[in-house]
């Protein structure tokens, strides 16, 4: 698709990439994510069908929407998820669709996911250690993160990311042991600073672990470190690098430390139908009013890139009303 398509925002950057949350329910209740008693959960009623956000999809894609990424909660606990996947994938000028998921549906769903049309996946993982991803989850599911990335990518979803929240004093002492997964995987391990937002007040800065102390301890354990330009798709705002001789790269993301809004080609469409236009904004518009009274949105897609704002206020800990990240999947 052109570019001459694309829709700008106010401030001139293109908006591309749209992130959808399917559900707001998942099978875990992580430690940064979720309040360990949940939230109370939308009513059925209120969350977009397939066939609505399809059609918002739909909608939106002559405006320059290129590239999508299936969100949650969890999504993969939606059933028929992979249904929406090949809606999704017959839209004229949808050129990409990736999912992000807690893995543990993963290995049982990845070749159908695949075959719906699926092109690549993010994977949380925040230890390698059962145990630890059982306490940091707050439940038992038997998930191996390995085996969900392995599955990945028999099935031919690529790339595989894997997304690793560091935590100091909970999960920091496996940065290396994440690292060395890229040597002979080829993965992309990617460190996310941890967000102590909304209600996971038992988190705090002093968990926060910046991205320049990551990548030293990968060097001083695995040597240095080389500028990567990371995966061939993608649409996030990681800086990669690469150990040498590895098949895979590291990634660091930095929402913390470095703010990267200036490059910001997303929005992102909650389970309910809300247009919400940065994570930690307080903007964002109702699209599932006028989808269900037959209107077209295009008006309010631009509507809503008009007030997208310049950057996120997350380091003055302002949260745009969220309390959870998995409200609209992080």
């Amino acid at each position: 698709m052109s570019d001459a398509f694309t829709r700008l925002d106010q401030f001139g950057r293109r908006i591309e990439y749209l992130r959808i949350s399917i559900t707001d329910r998942c099978n875990f209740r992580c430690v940064y994510c979720m309040p360990e008693a949940g939230l109370p959960w939308l009513p059925k009623a209120d969350i977009l069908t397939y066939e609505e956000i399809t059609e918002v999809v739909r909608q939106l894609a002559p405006e320059g929407l290129r590239r999508l990424r299936i969100t949650g909660g969890e999504p993969t606990i939606r059933p028929q998820m992979v249904e929406l996947i090949a809606m999704l994938k017959a839209i004229p000028g949808i050129e990409d669709i990736a999912l992000s998921t807690n893995g543990v549906k993963l290995p049982a769903m990845a070749p159908a996911l695949r075959a719906a049309g699926l092109d690549r996946v993010n994977l949380s993982a925040d230890s390698l250690k059962p145990a630890r991803i059982a306490e940091i989850a707050r439940r038992d599911l038997g998930f191996d993160p390995v085996v969900a990335a392995s599955a990945a990518t028999a099935a031919g979803l690529d790339p595989v990311k894997i997304n690793c929240v560091v935590m100091r004093g909970i999960n920091d002492d496996e940065i290396v042991d994440f690292a060395r997964l890229t040597l002979a995987n080829p993965w992309h391990v990617r460190f996310i600073e941890l967000m102590p937002v909304g209600e996971m007040a038992h988190l705090e800065m002093a968990n926060v672990v910046p991205s320049e102390e990551v990548l030293a301890r990968i060097t001083a354990e695995l040597g240095p470190l080389a500028a990567s330009e990371g995966p061939a798709r993608g649409n996030g705002p990681a800086a990669y690098h690469r150990l040498e001789g590895a098949a895979g790269t590291i990634g660091v993301i930095t929402p913390m430390t470095h703010t990267y809004c200036g490059s910001c080609n997303r929005v992102r469409l909650t389970a309910d139908g809300r247009l919400r236009t940065c994570l930690y904004g307080d903007h964002e518009v109702d699209l599932r009013t006028p989808l269900r009274a037959g209107e077209p949105l295009s008006r309010y897609f631009v509507e809503a890139l008009a007030n997208k704002p310049l950057e996120h206020n997350l380091l003055q800990l302002r949260t745009g009303g969220l309390r959870a990240l998995s409200q609209v999947g992080g």
